[in-house]
This record gives structure tokens, sequence and C-alpha cells, in this order.
């Protein structure tokens, strides 16, 4: 089979060359995008009087023709012809005949490659940014749920103060709401056409790429034509994008493992979500949270990649450019298959209230508000720090919690110390004094609550 650039070689492509050189085992994801810039493109040649508009029509109908037996899974790609739009020009031309080499008038493979990933990109990013309300949507659920449900807070992953588990899972919230914020941000600059823009310096022939812009629903046009084929900064930073929503999943994943744990059990996860062991019949092992987590350095390394393959290359298009997309790909199906799990996995999980309460209660959380209450009746709060490390280590030396301590015991240490600090350390007091803006009372958590719903339906009063 002679390729369709071959009219300057005297040789046939040795084999390994086809097969070492060939994208289309995997370039063939953008079948429907390369026909949809195609259509734009002849439609355009057309009203400019480039190509009679009786071919153009000949010309469409044949790529309607493709596009269904593609979406029928009946058409088959060949590796001679290296990538996607070469299989597809091939195709047409055997459909409608030589007028089907119209087509190519006036662009390059380079111009419609960079197009082909722009409207490919555009519509994943709008999906992963309906995908990510889903995420948004079942962690309002829960949170719904679990105002009042305190939990152990931690630094160092060691106890630190009680929260609402709703104001530890809202915190993922505003996680994800940056994400979205993110991918609305980059449509910016994926919402520019390449197509016209030719091999590198443009074309002789009067095309129209404001025209073609319009037809495919782009916004701009890349003011330069060298710029247009070899940019793939938008590639890079939706990889950025994807590899920082993975990191997000990958840290409540890892929470999620901890607390569905038998040490932790502070929730337990769908059995749906969850898989059991070969040899050990009690497990319950939390691998879709696992995987979740795995998965973010698939992506985190397709970012690097990439970065890798571009930091050296000099203007415009380099065959070295083709080892864009399997990254790209590769992280559109991992982000995909990872926000559609996560949120049933979410939504499904149930909170073991009762342990988190019995957890609150059996640790020195509370010491920081055992040393505000000193603070407040005038002690300095650096010295209300000291004594009450000096309290915490007595209780633990004594096997005690600082609700069982005396007030005998406590004014061995100050005589600040009276009944009220019973109250002031109970968790839930020490979760509902903290009503600072953006705190983890209960009234602040509702709030909260209340403009998450606002955020992502536009129905809630803040």
């Amino acid at each position: 089979m002679s390729k369709l650039w071959g009219g300057r070689f005297t040789k046939e492509t040795n084999h390994l060359v086809d097969e070492y050189t060939a994208s289309i085992s995997f370039d063939q994801a953008l079948a429907l995008e390369d026909i949809e810039g195609s259509i734009a493109h002849v439609t355009m040649l057309a009203e400019q009087n480039i190509i009679e508009a009786h071919e153009a029509d000949t010309i469409k109908e044949g790529l309607q023709k493709i596009k269904e037996k593609y979406l029928n899974g009946e058409l088959r790609f060949s590796v001679e012809d290296e990538d996607i739009h070469m299989n597809i020009e091939r195709l047409l031309i055997e459909e409608i005949g030589t007028v089907g080499g119209k087509l190519h008038t006036g662009r390059s493979r380079n111009d419609q490659v960079a197009t082909d990933m722009h409207l490919y990109l555009k519509k994943k990013i709008n999906q992963f940014i309906s995908q990510l309300i889903d995420v948004q949507r079942a962690i309002i659920n829960q949170a719904e749920a679990h105002v009042h449900t305190i939990i152990p807070g931690y630094t160092h992953l060691q106890r630190a103060q009680p929260i609402s588990f709703a104001h530890h899972l809202l915190a993922y919230f505003w996680m994800f709401e940056r994400d979205k914020s993110r991918l609305q941000d980059s449509l910016k600059r994926v919402d520019f056409s390449p197509l016209g823009a030719g091999a590198l310096a443009g074309t002789t022939f009067p095309i129209n790429r404001q025209r073609t812009a319009e037809l495919l629903g782009f916004e701009n046009v890349y003011p330069n034509s060298l710029d247009a084929v070899s940019d793939r900064d938008f590639i890079l930073e939706f990889l950025f994008d994807a590899s920082t929503i993975m990191t997000h999943m990958s840290r409540l994943s890892e929470e999620l493992v901890i607390w569905s744990s038998q040490e932790f059990q502070f929730v337990e996860l769908d059995d749906a979500f969850c898989t059991g062991s070969s040899i050990m019949p009690q497990k319950k092992n939390p691998d879709v949270p696992e995987l979740l987590r795995a998965k973010t350095g698939r992506v985190n390394g397709n970012l690097v990649g990439l970065l890798t393959v571009l930091k050296g290359l000099p203007l415009a298009y380099n065959k070295d450019m083709q080892e864009d997309k399997e990254g790209m790909f590769d992280a559109v199906q991992t982000l995909d298959g990872a926000l559609a799990l996560l949120a049933p996995l979410i939504d499904s999980m149930s909170v073991n209230k009762d342990q988190m309460k019995q957890a609150v209660e059996q640790d020195y959380s509370n010491a920081t508000d055992l040393a505000d209450y000193l603070a407040a009746k005038g002690l300095p709060f650096r010295e209300a720090h000291e004594v009450t490390g000096q309290v915490v280590l007595y209780a633990i030396q004594h096997k005690k919690m600082l609700s069982q301590l005396t007030l005998e015991e406590y004014n061995t240490f100050h005589d600040f110390f009276d009944e009220q600090v019973y109250d002031a350390i109970q968790p839930e007091q020490v979760v509902a004094v903290r009503n600072s803006e953006g705190g983890t009372a209960p009234t602040e958590v509702e709030k909260q609550i209340q403009l998450a719903k606002h955020l992502i339906d536009g129905k809630e009063d803040c």
C-alpha cells in the first residue's frame, strides 16, 4: 500500500518503521474529533470557493458514513496509514473516490492533530467538571448527616483537637472546588483553534480560520501559526489539573483506608466497593481507595513525561510530539474511572458515630481548651500552656483522662481551676466554641454546607 505522502520516496517504508512510528493504535480515540474538524474545514473550503460546493457535499456525506461505521465498530484501521488522519482520508477516498483527496486542501496533519486534541480535551474537561460536582454532592450528603458527629482531628497523624466529621469531609469539598475552578480556567487556553495554521507557516489558499473556529465552537484562533501547531501547554495544564485532582482523591482515599481499618473502625465501606481474600475468609479489603491512591502515580508520571518531551524541542512540529497523546489518553481514562467511583463510594459508606465519640473521649485532644480555659481566667497563654502540659503529663502517668482528674488534683497545678473546667473540656463543648469563621463549630459547619450547596446548585441561600 503506497503512502498518501509517498511521491517523493523511492523505497517502501520498512515495516519496523511503520510499526514504531505509527500512532493509530492510540490516536484512533480522536476519530470523532478528526471527522468533526474535517467537516468544518471542508464546509469553509466551499464557502471560500476553494473547492466546489458539490465536492464539499460529497466529502461531507462520505465523512458522515465513515462516522457511522466508526460508531458501529465497523472500521478497520491500518498501521501503514500511520495515524487517524491518514486512515480516515484513505477510507474517505475509498468511499467517494479521488474527490476525497481535496479534503486536505489548505491544511496539514500538524494543525489537524492539534485541532483534534483541543476538541477532545474541551469535551473531557467539561465531563470532569460534571463528575467533580457529583463527588461534591456526595460529600455534602455525608456532611449534612454528620454535622454533630465528632471525630479526632489530627496533625502529624497524632490526635490534635476534636472536630466535626462534617467539617473534615468538607475540607475535601473545597479541594475539589479549586480543582473545578482550575479546569474551568484551563478551558480558556483549550478554547483556541489551530485549524488553518498549516504545517507551520499558514497556507496560500484564502481560508477563513474564524469560520472554522465558529463551526467547531472555538472562541478564539491562535494568532501565530508556529505557536498553533507546536503548543502543547493546554495538555500540560490538563495533566497538571488531573494530577492535582488525583492527589486530592489520593489523600481522601488514604483516610478512608485508615478509617475503615480494624484499628480505627470510624467508617465502613459498602461491600460493593470492597473485595475479599482468596485465603483469609474474614478479610474486607478497601481495594477501590487503594487503587485510587496508587493510580495517582500514573497521572503524575504522564505530566512529567510530557514536560520532558517538550523541554528541548525547537519549533515547530517534531515527531517527538506524537508522545503527547498516550499520556493524555491514559490520564483521561484514569481520571474518568476514579471520579466515577469516588462519588458512590463516599455516598454509600456508613459512619460509626459511637466509635468516633469513644475515640475523642479517650485522648488528650481537649488539652488546648484546658489552656484556653486558664487563659480566659487571666493567665498568660504561655503560662497556661506550661501548666496544661504538666497536667497532661500527670494524667498520662496516672492513667487518667483529663475529665477523670479531681478538682483537688487540678488545683495542685494552679488555683485558677474550678468546677467549670469539666464543662470546658467536654468534646461537644470543645467543638462548639470554635465558631470563628470557617471553624468546626456546628453553626459554622452549617454555613459551610449552605455555601457549598449554593456553589454547585445555586439553589440555597448563602
